[in-house]
């Protein structure tokens, strides 16, 4: 247990093992479970538990905790909530404070019984004497039934996944924001990027509160969090950079001397440029680029008349992730012939972009795809200057 304030305490635990989360996000950092306990002058609250693997640790952090009336479950997705009926067991008493929405969810998650629940609207509130929480509903932060919590009198927002970063920590506060920046830019990317629109919505709820402290679910706690909520308010933001992000896979060079020739003529017109070798890429990497690019180009090899296997893997990411790029293309190298960039252009439904002239060349690519590189360069960087990019 580590004091925040005088009343309101870091339980939580620290995963400095874990690389993977989801069976599917990359985690180079480790996490956290951030759980937090707030002493009223009459009640307790218990905000979030822990990933049930380290419950044994989080139980231990409440020994000296004699009563808890109320646990605040700001998501239902175990990490936060995988130690709830092990509380429950321990504090009989307590009543889980959620949104309607996460009470079906929780009952279904965690098997627990109806009249364990409390059910707060948007707006409402909670006195623990002298201390008063207030119930913020955040829907799509980032699954539907999600909310934060407002410590009215210490001014501090637990926001749950809201603001969070994926690093495993001894310190309680921010201490090196430049590492935690790029942390948050990642878990934004990989987790919130598809709801952003939604996201942009909720960040303007919050800004009716005076909000001096954000102790998130996972990560450090932002004592400053002005930085934090201006970059948030960048990421969700409409217009994307001057920037193409250039995802690739090349078996025999082909496809990589198209991609490295682009690359060089879209720096050329001052038009930046993130290269991601998809065979050795971190996908965590180029979520992130997608949080700025105004343009997606995909290198894309044939492999038995389609797309190589990981170009189609980015291609369901982008999907999925909903990135705010206006402008899409394809380029790459076949030996035969295929419907690569049909296949490809077919996995994209939810991005809305303008597709450009995709390049494909037979083999090694010879002076007319050269130029045609040099005229998708020429495109992009006009797309980008009329679109208001910043070149």
């Amino acid at each position: 247990m580590k004091k925040i304030t005088d009343s309101v305490y870091s339980v939580g635990a620290v995963d400095w093992d874990r690389r993977l989360f989801d069976s599917l996000i990359p985690l180079p950092d480790g996490t956290t479970y951030n759980a937090y306990l707030v002493h009223g002058s009459e009640k307790t609250a218990l905000l979030d538990t822990v990933d049930l693997a380290f419950a044994d640790m989080f139980l231990a952090s409440l020994e000296e905790v004699s009563r808890i009336d109320y646990v605040i479950s700001h998501h239902a997705e175990q990490d936060h909530s995988g130690a709830i009926p092990l509380v429950l067991s321990r504090f009989p008493e307590a009543k889980i404070v959620v949104t309607a929405k996460a009470k079906g969810l929780l009952m279904d998650l965690m098997r627990l019984p109806e009249d364990a629940f409390i059910v707060v609207a948007d707006g409402d509130s909670i006195s623990l004497g002298e201390k008063t929480l207030t119930f913020i509903h955040t829907p799509w932060v980032h699954w539907p039934e999600t909310m934060v919590s407002y410590l009215v009198e210490d001014k501090i927002l637990f926001s749950c996944d809201f603001f969070g970063s994926h690093i495993a920590s001894s310190d309680l506060f921010v201490t090196d924001q430049c590492r935690v920046h790029e942390a948050a830019k990642r878990y934004f990317a990989e987790i919130m990027m598809p709801f952003r629109t939604i996201i942009a919505k909720n960040m303007d709820k919050l800004a009716d509160y005076d909000i001096h402290m954000i102790a998130p679910s996972h990560g450090q706690i932002y004592d400053q969090p002005g930085w934090i909520m201006d970059s948030y308010a960048e990421w969700v933001s409409a217009l994307p950079k001057n920037l193409v992000a250039l995802p690739f896979v090349s078996m025999h060079g082909s496809t990589r001397r198209m991609v490295d020739h682009l690359g060089s003529a879209l720096s050329k017109r001052d038009v930046g440029v993130e290269l991601f070798n998809l065979a050795v890429t971190d996908i965590g990497k180029l979520a992130m680029s997608l949080v700025d690019a105004g343009s997606i180009v995909l290198g894309a090899p044939t492999v038995l008349a389609g797309p190589h296997p990981l170009a189609a893997h980015a291609a369901f990411l982008a999907n999925a992730l909903r990135p705010k790029a206006r402008f899409l293309s394809i380029i790459g190298s076949y030996g035969w012939g295929g419907k690569t960039v049909e296949i490809l252009a077919g996995m994209i439904p939810n991005l809305k972009v303008e597709v450009l002239e995709p390049v494909l060349c037979k083999g090694l690519p010879k002076k007319d795809t050269l130029a045609a590189l040099d005229g998708l360069a020429d495109s992009i960087a006009t797309k980008h200057r009329e679109s208001g990019f910043g070149i």
